[in-house]
Order: C-alpha cells, then structure tokens, then sequence
C-alpha cells in the first residue's frame, strides 16, 4: 500500500515558479516509479512528468519540458517538481502518482495517487 500526499500549491504569477512536494508513506519507496498528473477545470487529467526508480531516468510532457524538472530522493521518501517559467495554462490541480512501472506513463493505469494541490497562474 502506498500513501501520498502533496504540498506546496499556491498562486503564483505567469512567469513565476513553484515547487510541488510528495511524499510517501511505504515500506520501499525505490520499488515505484513516481511522477505527477495535473487536471485544469473542465478538462481530463493529464500527464507531466514521470521518474524512474533510482531517479535516473525523466520523462515529460511536451508541454512542460524544458520548464518542469521532476527529482526524487529516496533517503526521505520524497518527489519534487519544481515548475519555472508558470504559465496560466498550467493551472490545474497537480496530483503525485505511484507506480511499479515506470513505462508508458503518459496512458498507463496508474495504481496510487495523491488527493491533489492546486496550482493557479495569474496572467
């Protein structure tokens, strides 16, 4: 089983950065990749960026590579996504996912999630 649970939304100005905190309550947290979702009003959740279990490997959504950088550390159980660069169209509630996978993020079912915290950019 596995707990998550963010922290570090807020509002922010366009062109401003954030930094999104996870983390994991379980027994062997290098056993699961990490990564994060975000949903915006109206819209279906989608993917961000996902990290592999030693915390070698990265993958982003076009949208945000470039601007998100997603880094883990499994001493404290931790996953971090520090967003720069924030646009307005990046408002949405960021959600940290976990998963034994780390392939195919983008459409994988994902097993365990967090409850989610709001991000909003101001233009």
């Amino acid at each position: 089983q596995v707990s998550l649970v963010e922290s570090g939304g807020g509002l922010v100005q366009a062109g401003g950065s954030l930094a999104l905190s996870c983390a994991a309550s379980v027994r062997t947290f290098s056993d699961y990749a990490m990564g994060w979702f975000r949903q915006a009003p109206g819209k279906e959740r989608e993917f961000v960026a996902v990290i592999s279990w030693g915390g070698g490997g990265t993958f982003y959504a076009d949208s945000v590579k470039g601007r998100f950088t997603i880094s883990r550390d499994n001493a404290k159980n931790m996953v971090h996504l520090q967003m720069n660069s924030l646009k307005p169209e990046d408002t949405a509630v960021y959600y940290c996912a976990a998963d034994r996978g780390a392939g195919g993020w983008p459409t994988r079912q994902i097993h365990y999630w967090g409850q989610g915290t709001q991000v909003t950019v101001s233009s």
